[in-house]
């Protein structure tokens, strides 16, 4: 695989990543409580901003550790197999977007154990200084492991088949893209856009980005077998 085609189906993998909205909603939830506290702008601004770069760091980290565990395991030269069950996942994980990501009631309430959605609420209201909204940015990654472990593991088999140099620019793509969701929401917020606005866009397109990530993440496995695998064993033959 070339390195624009490598490229591509990282950044392609990160957009996926972008779409789904756990991170957004934590960062709302955050802000909401804060702006509610009656804390200065100067000090949202802090604390959404050590949130996003808490996300930014978690994402990195989980992509190098998927990475270096992949390449311990199957070296610089991924068999056919190990890409039929990379597609695989993505496909399990894009009918399972379609069908349970948002709950079935008003607002923009995630499928994700209730403990968990349970936890970050309580942390987003406890949160007041920058170290606690980067720790809860790092959480936030964690708590969401279930849908983009897809996206991270494809960009992973990608990445241990490039160079040294070109595995760090497709690790900084990765991360960028997949954070442009929450950075569009972050800059809103920072220039003072109201939550609530944010917030009904968010409700109003919900089932669009619910149907988009699902989609995307059944296009990359399609697309992703018909290459790394159908090609490579035709191409044997």
């Amino acid at each position: 695989m070339d390195i624009i085609s490598s490229l591509s189906i990282i950044a392609l993998s990160a957009l996926i990543h972008a779409s789904f909205q756990l991170s957004v909603s934590v960062l709302t939830l955050l802000s909401g409580h804060s702006i509610g506290a009656k804390r200065s702008q100067a000090k949202v601004l802090g604390m959404t901003t050590s949130f996003v770069i808490g996300v930014g760091v978690m994402t990195v980290l989980l992509l190098s550790f998927i990475s270096i565990v992949l390449i311990d395991t199957l070296g610089g030269n991924v068999p056919p197999v190990a890409w039929a069950m990379a597609c695989g996942l993505l496909l399990g994980i894009g009918v399972a977007v379609w069908l349970f990501y948002y709950r079935r009631e008003n607002g923009t309430s995630l499928w994700v154990p209730r403990p968990i959605a349970n936890y970050l609420t309580d942390r987003t209201k406890a949160t007041t200084h920058s170290a606690e909204a980067f720790s809860l940015g790092l959480t936030s990654v964690l708590a969401e492991f279930i849908f983009i472990i897809a996206p991270l593991v494809i960009s992973a088999l990608v990445l241990i088949q490039m160079s040294p140099g070109w595995q760090l620019v497709g690790i900084g793509l990765y991360t960028i893209v997949s954070m442009l969701s929450l950075i569009i929401v972050w800059v809103l917020i920072g220039s003072g856009h109201k939550l609530s606005i944010i917030q009904k866009w968010r409700e109003s397109n919900k089932y669009f980005m619910q149907f988009a990530a699902g989609s995307g993440l059944i296009v990359l496995g399609f697309y992703t077998y018909v290459v790394e695998v159908v090609g490579r064993t035709v191409g044997g033959l």
